[in-house]
């Protein structure tokens, strides 16, 4: 056991997230092929009438990260100056 290990035996999750573990890199592998194979099968909606309603609800979710700044903070429920 070196002077780094926690008392309990066990090793500190990895730096960078539960994604840098294989099991997050495998999960990440699976959404990107499924998301790639996904708009290969519908690539004619996307690219149609039906591509400009997508667009807009991209821009309604990107628009509502916006506002809240990345649902960082600032749910205080009150003015900070007081």
């Amino acid at each position: 056991m070196s002077d780094r290990d926690p008392p309990s035996g066990r090793r500190p999750p990895p730096a960078g997230g539960p994604l840098r573990t294989p099991g997050g890199v495998l999960l990440l592998a699976f959404v990107a092929a499924a998301g790639l194979l996904l708009a290969y099968e519908h690539r004619v909606h996307l690219l149609s009438a039906d591509g400009l309603l997508i667009a807009v609800l991209l821009a309604c979710v990107g628009i509502h990260l916006f506002m809240h700044r990345g649902h960082g903070g600032g749910h205080g429920g009150g003015r900070s100056g007081r």
